[in-house]
């Protein structure tokens, strides 16, 4: 039989291809606070790249005021056992700023109690229990088994815009993550330790200790990954102004 041009009729089960849209909104929601990793290395290469890409974000007057240090190997283990050590001996520091609210009020207290119990729930730990708690909240310490841990600062005489600036540097970090199958968890508690952190990294005392963050891959068979934190509706947090 003569040969036709007739286009290739495509199985009926093949997926559509995935759009920009499809694929920018899966890497969003997707994104959730991972607390345990595989023991799979992470490139260095891909790393950089990933930095690179969230170099992109935008900052005011373009002044890209974020600070990155990437820990991986026998350095990622010296930081951690020195902050591990810390908080099992119930060591403190003085942050260089302050995360939460000093006072605490609704709605915010009660969003924090019941992420908190949620995360507990999954992992274990009783009400009451706070050994198995201060346990829970140790893994930070080791970046979840992260095998790269990265930590972030800021020159101190920064304003408060440089910091929203900074938020959007790390969250297009976390969404580049997500698009090269990698999880993160970003971890307000490794400020907590600003003077070993510090002296590990040889961090100036110019510098403002941001946060963390732990980069792998994801572990599916630990428990706390189950977790995802509910989010309100947007009417609650919106008001549409349209007359």
């Amino acid at each position: 039989m003569p040969q036709t041009n007739r286009p290739e009729t495509k199985r009926p089960d093949t997926p559509p291809p995935e759009t920009p849209r499809q694929a920018v909104d899966e890497a969003i929601t997707s994104r959730r606070s991972i607390r345990g990793f595989l023991d799979v290395p992470v490139p260095d290469a891909t790393v950089r790249d990933l930095l690179a890409l969230a170099s992109r974000a935008p900052s005011g007057s373009n002044i890209q005021p974020w600070k990155a240090h990437a820990v991986t190997g026998a350095a990622l283990r010296r930081l951690t056992d020195d902050l591990a050590a810390a908080h099992s001996a119930g060591e403190a520091e003085a942050r260089d700023y302050h995360y939460y609210p000093v006072n605490w009020r609704s709605p915010y207290l009660e969003r924090r109690r019941k992420v908190g119990w949620q995360l507990y729930g999954l992992t274990g730990v009783p009400r009451g229990d706070h050994a198995a708690a201060a346990r829970q909240r140790g893994r930070n310490f080791v970046f979840f088994g992260a095998p790269v841990g990265l930590v972030f600062t800021i020159d101190r005489d920064m304003e408060l815009g440089s910091w929203l600036d900074y938020g959007m540097f790390l969250q297009t970090l976390m969404i580049a993550a997500r698009g090269r199958g990698l999880d993160t968890c970003p971890q307000a508690a490794i400020a907590s330790y600003p003077g070993i952190v510090r002296r590990h990294l040889g961090i100036p005392d110019s510098e403002m200790v941001v946060c963390g963050m732990a980069l792998g891959v994801a572990d599916p068979a630990e428990p706390a990954n189950a977790l995802v934190s509910e989010r309100e509706p947007v009417e609650a947090f919106t008001r549409f102004h349209d007359a």
